[in-house]
């Protein structure tokens, strides 16, 4: 078990961790979480003690491994299967233990004639697939993965997955894909406002939580400062009269013994919306028998495509690194040129394009804002501003030099450049590739509530679950079109690269058809029991609370007209009226905060109750 006890990590003035404690406890997989920039990296670091920190104490077990992910490519053996067995424990590397470090190596795309390779032949992705296989094939006690699947493809991304799930020793990960996170993971802990949070379940769950603890912070605090309000007119009104000296103390001891609470510090997220360009055609791109190859002959890395987009379309180009995607892409936006075939844009397509390589082409001598103002002669300088605003370069962080920003920063400047332009189609090519997990969601509603369509590279499942109308699909080395969404690809087509998808006879397909179905069937009967099981539990303690929070609003505004009655009974010098307003204010104070007691319990009770429903739903569906 790994713990973690009141460490603190800053660079600078600038605070990173602050006194933050968690433990791994043996068997435990757990995703690591936060925003760009809030240390995630810099905690796996100091954990596989590559990075050191200013105080607390990160206590590892004797004789413990920790495989780490390193970001840095160094290769000592003349090929792929070679350097990959130098993974394998000292005592494992033999002949006879080439088996799983080839089914490692296979199962994250390589083929068996790559085995011989030399490594410096593979292009930056695929090398560090070779760094992934040697850590995944070295069996350390705690595995640290930080987003191993920015390099992969979908069919890797799900052979990963599956090697996870049945991984027996510790996990760490970092990653922007939730569906990856969700489906390998049993805990999320969270970076967040500098300090760490861990909770069984998904990142629906963690999220879910920090919002409701947020919510609690600032209605007990605005609460707090409304009490401290009327104590303090109270206590001016009373201080002088010696009959009410010792109730003036008594509310003294009771604002001593409060801790002020702070209003939270707004954190940004990015928000934004692309700039619609109306459209009454039906059709905005058409496609006719397109051939391409970077030899410029046969054999054919796009052969004979045919495609037609519609206004709304919202379709996804998944498949394997290397077979055409990012090719594609780059064809139907203009960037390359087919062998043969037409491409035919109607006369109302405007299209705008986002490329991951396209960072640099950016002026580095030029600014955030001048960048965005460089996209289009009609922006001006203040709707410039808004939108780098909406990328999270506030305030002087619009004035940044383009050459100082990070890769994702970068990749944001591009998708705000994307913003300002016109346009009724959207392509992009893997654009989560740097953005953090809230920023993926910003993304994809922004995808969603597009009114034109839109065609996106990506090998990110929630994405294509969440977005795709219909998949431009390489696989099984031919390209198909698919006419629906993601789930009923998997369903219908899948993965498995052992089964054609034409080679099954009628009575085959009718057997799984009614087995599936049966699944369906057993799967909505599941899920009916378990929400009716929840509800069960969850659905009274959600009445007390909602009877509980229409109490206390009753009280707090009968406890303000009290105080407004006793400020005037003062005024007037009315002492029995004092007295009496004076109790009945006390009384009422009294009794919020005993109502305010009842509700956090509620809460707290009502949270655990939810996050275990949340990882038994989990674990079911």
């Amino acid at each position: 078990m790994i713990t973690i006890q009141n460490l603190s990590k800053g660079f600078g003035a600038q605070p990173l961790l602050n006194a933050v404690s968690f433990h791994l406890n043996p068997g435990e997989k757990a995703g690591l979480v936060g925003r760009n920039g809030h240390g995630k990296t810099t905690l796996f670091r100091i954990i596989a003690g590559q990075e050191p920190y200013e105080e607390g104490d990160v206590n590892v077990p004797k004789n413990y491994v920790i495989g780490y992910l390193d970001q840095t490519i160094r290769f000592t053996e003349s090929t792929v299967l070679e350097e990959s067995c130098r993974g394998l424990p000292v005592e494992y590397r033999t002949e006879e233990n080439t088996w799983k470090v080839k089914k490692v190596l296979t199962g994250l795309g390589f083929c068996e004639d790559d085995f011989f390779r030399h490594p410096s032949e593979f292009s930056g992705g695929y090398q560090m697939r070779i760094s992934l296989a040697k850590v995944l094939v070295s069996e350390p006690n705690l595995l640290l993965l930080d987003e191993p699947t920015n390099f992969l493809d979908i069919v890797s991304i799900r052979w990963l997955t599956g090697f996870l799930k049945q991984w027996r020793n510790e996990l760490l990960v970092i990653s922007h894909d939730r569906h990856f996170m969700d489906s390998v993971t049993s805990h999320i802990i969270g970076i967040h406002r500098n300090t760490i949070k861990k909770v069984p379940g998904s990142t629906g769950a963690y999220y879910r939580l920090i919002c409701q603890d947020e919510e609690r912070h600032e209605k007990h605090r605005l609460t707090q400062e409304k009490r401290q309000k009327q104590m303090d007119v109270f206590i001016s009104s009373f201080r002088a009269k010696a009959r009410h000296a010792s109730m003036v103390q008594s509310r003294l001891k009771t604002m001593a013994k409060q801790s002020d609470l702070d209003k939270l510090e707004v954190i940004e997220n990015l928000s934004f919306s692309f700039n619609y360009e109306p459209c009454r055609a039906k059709c905005l791109m058409e496609v006719k028998d397109i051939c391409f190859s970077y030899t410029g002959e046969d054999p054919w890395l796009i052969d004979r495509v045919n495609l037609n987009v519609s206004s709304h379309d919202r379709i996804c180009i998944i498949g394997r690194n290397g077979k055409g995607k990012t090719t594609l892409l780059k064809l139907l936006s203009g960037t390359l040129c087919s062998q043969s075939g037409d491409i035919r844009l109607f006369p109302q397509t405007r299209m705008t394009y986002f490329e991951q390589s396209n960072t640099a082409l950016l002026d580095p001598s030029l600014t955030v804002e001048e960048q965005i103002l460089d996209s289009q002669t009609d922006v001006d300088r203040q709707r410039a501003r808004n939108i780098c605003g909406a990328m999270m370069f506030s305030g002087d962080d619009a004035l940044k030099p383009t050459k100082v920003l990070s890769g994702g920063e970068k990749s944001r400047v591009l998708i705000g450049k994307m913003l300002v332009t016109p346009a009724n189609l959207i392509l992009m090519d893997e654009p989560t590739q740097h953005l953090d997990m809230e920023s993926c969601e910003a993304l994809m509603e922004a995808v969603d509530s597009f009114k034109g369509a839109s065609i996106i590279v990506t090998h990110n499942e929630r994405i294509l679950r969440r977005v795709a109308t219909s998949l431009i699909v390489f696989n099984r080395g031919r390209l198909l079109h698919f006419a629906g969404g993601y789930d009923q690809f998997l369903e219908q087509v899948g993965w498995d690269e052992q089964e054609s998808f034409l080679s099954e006879n009628q009575e085959v397909k009718k057997i799984r058809k009614a087995q599936k179905a049966e699944k369906r069937k057993m799967l909505r009967q599941s899920r009916a029991e378990f929400l009716k099981r929840r509800s069960h539990f969850l659905r009274p303690l959600e009445q007390k609370m909602t009877g509980l929070e229409e109490e206390i609003s009753r009280l707090e505004k009968e406890a303000e007209r009290s105080n407004t009655r006793l400020v005037q009974a003062c005024e007037d010098q009315n002492a029995d009226a004092i007295t009496r307003l004076s109790q009945s204010v006390e009384k009422l104070n009294t009794t919020l905060e005993t109502l305010y007691e009842e509700l956090l319990v509620l809460e707290e009770q009502y949270e655990e109750i939810s996050n275990r429903f949340e990882e038994e739903e989990k674990s079911l569906f």
